[in-house]
């Protein structure tokens, strides 16, 4: 079988694990104060441009929301994001469970814009009601899509307006980064955002997620909240050395590039084929719609999602490529697609 089913079905890049491996023994301090994760720390601070940001390494995406979004929100306020959003949809209903609502925007490119955010602060406007307090976007999104660095700098002006914080899950930040047309670069980010994080587990590492919190009054006791919420890892040392090998040199984007061009393969060979899509992703996401026979039997060799019902005869399915995807599991697809269109 080969799987376009999602990021992270293979292990790691073999430069992280040869680098964990030629770690192993070298004893150090725990709980995220080795010299590997301080290290990384100072290195993505100079990726970022910004020495002020506040760096923390977390294991996975929804813990990384988790602990940061209930951490900057009072219990009384609430996330807003797009129907289609990770903290709503696919985390278990995680960031409700520490009290605060997740109010949501229906969008058909998975992005949110200023008007649709007014529109949530306009039914919200007294204290019988929750207060919308943060904005959550995802970039890539969802559904594949990108932010472009104008519509950030549109939605952060309304953000500052409104005093609501603007905060970015980065998964597949190394995706939208290096997508055709991005005028998006790491040094634009902490001027863009309160707090984001940079995907490492969707993106060529083992594991792990770097959190940065740009704004000051939000860094006070953030590793209080980590430790009660499980997050604080003994072995921290783990995360720092997988971040410190992904950006020593350009392998973190140059991974990226490579599960975009793989998408983009795809994506122009359904295109050939006459295939429609969900939505237009420029990214390693992409949603082609097929009938459900053509679907069923494409599952006999390849392992996929099935994102949404197109009409009664056909489907949206989700093709993820990755750092590892081969160029050859790609034109295999794309011949039995032929073959059974």
């Amino acid at each position: 079988m080969i799987s376009f089913n999602n990021d992270y079905s293979e292990g790691a890049h073999p430069r992280i694990l040869e680098a964990l491996c030629n770690t192993n023994l070298v004893q150090d301090n725990g709980y995220g104060e080795d010299q590997y994760c301080q290290q990384a720390r100072e290195l993505l601070q100079e990726k970022l441009g910004s020495k002020d940001v506040d760096i923390h390494f977390f294991t996975g995406g929804t813990q990384t929301n988790l602990v940061a979004i209930s951490a900057f929100l009072r219990p009384h306020e609430a996330a807003i994001a797009a129907e289609t959003g990770h903290i709503f949809v696919h985390e278990t209903g995680a960031i409700e469970a520490t009290g605060h609502k997740v109010l949501t925007v229906p969008t058909k490119d998975g992005k949110l814009t200023p008007s649709q955010i007014q529109e949530i602060l306009d039914g919200h406007g007294d204290e019988h009601m929750v207060k919308p307090k943060l904005v959550y976007i995802s970039n890539t999104t969802e559904v594949g899509t990108v932010y472009s660095k104008g519509e950030l700098k549109e939605l952060r002006g309304f953000c500052q307006e409104n005093n609501l914080l603007l905060y970015m899950d980065g998964a597949r930040l190394g995706s939208a980064l290096v997508s055709e047309g991005m005028d998006l670069q790491f040094a634009d980010l902490p001027k863009l955002f309160d707090a984001f994080y940079i995907g490492g587990t969707k993106n060529g590492a083992l594991l792990g997620e770097a959190l940065v919190i740009c704004r000051e009054d939000l860094k006070e006791d953030f590793r209080y909240h980590m430790k009660q919420k499980g997050a604080l890892l003994a072995k921290g040392r783990v995360l720092g050395m997988q971040f410190l090998e992904l950006f020593r040199d350009n392998l973190y984007l140059d991974l990226a590039a490579h599960a975009n061009l793989m998408a983009n393969k795809l994506r122009e060979g359904c295109q050939e084929l006459g295939v429609s899509f969900l939505v237009d992703s420029p990214s390693n996401q992409i949603f082609p719609i097929l009938p459900n026979e053509v679907i069923q039997k494409l599952r006999a060799k390849y392992i996929f999602a099935t994102w949404s019902k197109a009409d009664e005869d056909r489907s949206a399915i989700r093709l993820v490529t990755s750092w590892a995807t081969k160029e050859e599991a790609v034109y295999s697809f794309l011949e039995d697609l032929g073959n059974v269109l």
